[in-house]
């Protein structure tokens, strides 16, 4: 088990004998390949990155350096999507990011070509990326989150355990969302949502002090979230009155441009 703040290493290639490669992987330098892991065609491994036991990365798929593929993870195969008819597609996973047990990553479709898992991220066992994902770094997705497909999840965002994430959804940055909740629609930056359906329950606040952001930061956000989600004004009056009274600093001005850019609507 590697630590997720560990060096990358630089030793040699150490591949297990009873894993199978497939000739056109690349395997940079350090790389470990546990037991019985199984790596296919135009596969690229990113230096002191550990494959484990029964790991399986199907094919045209990139890793970034310093991963950890826990045992039976699996990763790069075909879209569960019926209008998949065999098109070229990738997945790409950035460096540093740990994928635990059993999670299972799919390849784009040719909606977007690509399933994307940014760099530092923690996928837990069971959690599923589908087809066309957008993962943003520093994303931690804790056990058996279910993930449908097109879905964009920016930077900073956790998600609790057994929470199903409807496809076409995004999740803003620094949002976390409880364990166990549903999401059907759209859960905006910097905010705390949970339930079935779920609701806002203010500002990430302990998230956001933590990361570093200024009081000045955190005290327009909140007036923005009073403006927007507390006041008794429709969501559409509240971000023309956020527009004009809240400074507009860039925390302010991405979480209105990304409740006025949902498709599917905002989690109230």
């Amino acid at each position: 088990m590697r630590s997720r703040d560990a060096a990358v290493e630089t030793g040699p290639t150490d591949v297990h004998p009873t894993a199978v490669i497939d000739p056109d992987a690349e395997l940079g330098t350090g790389v470990r390949v546990g037991p019985w892991a199984i790596i296919g065609p135009r596969v690229q491994v990113g230096d002191g990155t550990e494959i484990g036991p029964r790991v399986l990365i199907e094919k045209d798929t990139t890793v970034g350096e310093g991963c950890w593929l826990a045992n039976g993870a699996v990763l790069g195969t075909d879209p569960q999507d019926l209008k998949y008819q065999g098109e070229p597609s990738t997945l790409t996973i950035g460096d540093r990011t740990v994928v635990r047990e059993f999670a299972t990553l799919n390849r784009g479709t040719s909606a977007s070509g690509s399933t994307v898992v940014g760099t530092d991220c923690l996928l837990m066992a069971y959690s599923h990326v589908a087809h066309d994902c957008e993962l943003g770094n520093h994303v931690v997705l804790a056990n058996s989150v279910n993930m449908g497909g097109h879905v964009v999840i920016e930077d900073w965002v956790i998600v609790g355990g057994l929470t199903p994430i409807h496809q076409f959804v995004r999740i803003g940055a620094h949002a976390f969302v409880g364990g166990g909740s549903r999401v059907p629609q759209d859960i905006p930056p910097y905010c705390r949502a949970a339930g079935n359906r779920p609701k806002l329950y203010g500002l990430n606040a302990i998230g956001l002090e933590r990361r570093g952001f200024s009081v000045e930061v955190r005290k327009a956000l909140k007036r923005a979230y009073r403006l927007l989600f507390q006041s008794e004004e429709n969501l559409s009056t509240a971000l023309l009155r956020a527009e004009r009274e809240v400074e507009p600093i860039p925390e302010v001005k991405h979480l209105l441009q990304f409740i006025q850019s949902s498709e599917r609507g905002i989690t109230t």
